[in-house]
């Protein structure tokens, strides 16, 4: 049932057993360790500069301003938006017009 030829086929794990002679096995081993030739060699070195990353400034920027945001303990304005919400049901809210006007042209602006 199995009509394949592995003698001539390296081992894929240098140290297992291997069927064959003892200089078949040292044949198959010193095959598939030689894999950084001259030639292999000198194309890592012509694509070591091609495989370089580099990360823009605005998203450094970011990841460094990700990280404060992060580290800042949480709010708990919990309070706040009870009274707030209790003022408006009451209809006793009050809104600051010059305030929020304020606001809009700060965030147009």
């Amino acid at each position: 049932m199995n009509n394949i030829d592995t003698s001539s086929r390296s081992s894929f794990f240098p140290r297992s057993r291997a069927e064959g002679t003892s200089s078949q096995r040292a044949k198959a081993l010193t095959k598939s360790l030689a894999r950084n030739d001259a030639e292999r060699i000198k194309a890592l070195e012509q694509t070591k500069d091609d495989a370089r990353v580099s990360i823009p400034e605005g998203i450094k920027d970011f990841a460094r301003i990700k990280k404060a945001v992060d580290a800042v303990p949480d709010r708990d304005n919990s309070a706040k938006v009870a009274r707030l919400k209790q003022q408006i049901e009451n209809g006793t809210y009050k809104v600051n017009y010059e305030a929020l006007a304020d606001k809009i042209l700060a965030s147009e602006f």
